[in-house]
């Protein structure tokens, strides 16, 4: 696919174009420069024009080994990707010394540059834009990137440079996050066909990203030791032993006291819209400081919006003895982790590569369990050895009658339970006891599974009394 790569120095605009190019507000937008640090792909269209676009961290300068070497040396690997660049400048704060040295920069590379200059909604920013001829990358085109304005104008130059025939557009595109009500996560069909949506997740810091990068086997993600370097979440496609995986790293989750701005809560919001929007999620843990009340926190945050998880526990190879802190750990999740006995867990170290290997057949074991169809039938032999092995208790002066169980749907696995009592009435005990009994009888260890309750006789025995 025809593929665009976004360049400039910090704040000018470039994720606001992006995400006026892909159709919805995918790329963090703020007003703080230096937000998109790691590069963000995705699928974008103008007019009938259809063609991949790349958002990059802004160009700076500074030494290899720092954060702005880093974060340039990232976005020149966006811009080696493209076919066309876009490099945009802030036609309203004027030229800077900066995007000059980033003009002689796109000077030296072998790809087409075309210059746009950002922020001219009114006419005396027109008139300033022209100044960026000194540039010497030919004639700057107005733009608004904000309200839209010079997209016609963009269409005529991505038009003039993408292949003559153009692709054909998806008939339906996907509902995009903002479609969605929060009460109502997307769970896309996963048949094996279909790539599997990971997120990664964990604190700050734990080596999401390098984990990431280990995966693909490229430094596609910007890593250091600063904390917090993930901003947006970013997603990437690539495919293990014949199984397509979207993995979508995300920003640390810090808890909820320390986040006080609001760049950091658009990270968090962006993260937690991921793992909607996910079918599993790798919980990454610091193998030096396991199990925090935080990571348990994030865990639960999981399990509450029905993913499938592993918890990998990483820098495992920093571990003096690896027998003791294994068995503190699952003793740990035991504990404090209940609602999710049997959770997988996989020590590895992302740095070195070691464990690496055993992550993916993981997440594959778990994802066919939170996938799984259980027969009527079968739910309710195993009913009613649950009922014999333990009989349901008195509830004033009624019994409480189990009478009929089915699933209603997977992903996470969800059953109906009918009985003779207000749902309310049913203790909280007796539910765990058939929960924790039907993860074992059916194979769902380390899966999230929903069991509601409905008064009722069962639905396909109209002779059943109380």
């Amino acid at each position: 696919m025809f593929t665009i790569a976004i360049l400039g120095r910090p704040n000018v605009g470039k994720s606001t174009l992006f995400n006026r190019l892909v159709g919805r507000r995918q790329a963090i937008v703020h007003d703080q420069p230096g937000v998109t640090r790691d590069r963000l792909e995705a699928d974008g269209k103008l007019g009938h024009l259809r063609f991949k676009v790349i958002d990059t961290a802004g160009l700076d300068v500074g030494g290899e080994d720092t954060l702005e070497g880093r974060l340039r040396a990232q976005t020149l690997a966006g811009l080696d990707q493209a076919d066309l660049g876009i490099f945009l400048i802030d036609a309203r704060a004027g030229l800077t010394p900066l995007d000059h040295e980033v003009a002689r920069l796109l000077h030296r590379t072998k790809k087409p540059i075309v210059l746009l200059a950002n922020k001219c909604e009114g006419r005396q920013a027109e008139i300033d834009a022209s100044e960026a001829w000194s540039l010497g990358l030919g004639q700057p085109i107005p733009i608004s990137a904000e309200h839209g304005e010079g997209m016609s104008d963009l269409f005529d130059i991505i038009a003039r440079h993408a292949p003559t025939e153009p692709e054909e557009a998806d008939e339906a595109d996907e509902p995009l996050p903002e479609d969605v009500p929060d009460d109502q996560p997307a769970a896309p069909e996963l048949g094996a066909d279909k790539a599997i949506r990971l997120a990664i997740v964990g604190r700050p810091n734990v080596g999401k990203s390098s984990l990431v990068n280990r995966l693909i086997g490229d430094d596609r993600l910007l890593t250091g030791p600063e904390p917090g370097l993930t901003r947006d979440s970013v997603a990437l496609s690539w495919t293990d032993r014949g199984r397509s995986f979207e993995l979508i790293d995300t920003a640390g989750l810090r808890r909820k006291a320390r986040i006080e701005e609001r760049l950091e809560r658009m990270s968090v919001s962006a993260t937690v819209q991921a793992l909607k929007f996910a079918h599993a999620a790798v919980l990454v843990v610091d193998a030096t400081q396991p199990l925090e009340v935080q990571d348990l926190t994030i865990a639960d945050l999981v399990t509450r919006e029905g993913r499938a998880m592993v918890v990998a526990i990483n820098k495992w190879d920093l571990i003096e003895d690896p027998a003791a802190a294994l068995k503190e750990i699952r003793g740990r999740l035991e504990d404090k982790l209940a609602q999710l006995p049997g959770v997988e867990v996989v020590t590895l170290s992302a740095r070195a590569g070691a464990g690496v290997d055993k992550l993916l057949p993981a997440v594959g074991r778990i994802v066919r369990r939170w996938n799984r169809r259980i027969t009527t039938a079968k739910l309710n032999r195993w009913l009613q050895a649950a009922l014999e092995e333990h009989q349901p208790p008195q509830i004033g002066k009624r019994r409480l009658k189990m009478r009929f169980i089915t699933q209603t749907t997977s992903r996470p696995p969800t059953f109906v339970l009918f009985q003779n009592l207000e749902p309310a009435d049913v203790p909280d005990h007796y539910v765990r006891f058939l929960s924790n009994s039907l993860r074992k009888a059916m194979d769902l260890a380390g899966v999230p599974i929903r069991i509601h309750l409905r008064r009722g006789e069962n639905p396909y025995d109209k002779r059943d009394s109380d």
